[in-house]
């Protein structure tokens, strides 16, 4: 999973090809923010990093810091091999309309229990995510919320670039 530190001294390269299959769940003490339309959505100190083989890292916020009252439950839901069935959820406050914003599994796989209620959200529907105080660049494609930073390094699966996967 990880390999050399970077030129900054900073955190060390993870490459997500050498992520695990299945994901592994690991708790990430980062500062992690989510914003939209200048309105703080999250800002945590208690995320949880999914890290799966060809993915970037997704954050999962416990639900104590993200603004509840800016979301709405989705018709939408999806299933992972892996977590199970994951609940969507839509942003809804004074002119933040953005369907599909995020997701959660409020009824997790077996091996995954501590996901249950976090929030994860889609970098790439939203105005601003960071991690760390580093702005986060959004996974390629539409379907997948993994959160790039300077840290990781790809192929990623999504990358239409990228053939092999």
């Amino acid at each position: 999973m990880s390999g050399t530190a970077d030129a900054g001294g900073g955190r060390p390269k993870e490459r997500a090809e050498g992520y695990p299959r299945p994901p592994r769940v690991v708790p990430d003490g980062r500062r992690v923010t989510v914003i939209h339309g200048g309105v703080v959505i999250v800002d945590s100190r208690r995320s949880l990093r999914v890290l799966e083989t060809h993915h970037p890292p997704t954050f999962y916020i416990p639900p104590t810091d993200v603004r509840i009252d800016l979301l709405s439950l989705s018709p939408h839901a999806t299933f992972c091999e892996w977590k199970g069935v994951a609940t969507y959820w839509n942003l809804t406050g004074s002119n933040l309309l953005v369907p599909n914003v995020a997701w959660s599994y409020e009824d997790p796989s077996p091996g995954y229990a501590e996901l249950t209620g976090h929030i994860a959200f889609y970098p790439g529907r939203v105005n601003e995510c960071t991690v760390g105080g580093e702005l986060v660049r959004p996974q390629p494609g539409s379907f997948y919320g993994g959160w790039i930073t300077s840290e990781i390094e790809g192929p990623f699966k999504g990358d239409t670039m990228n053939t092999t996967h």
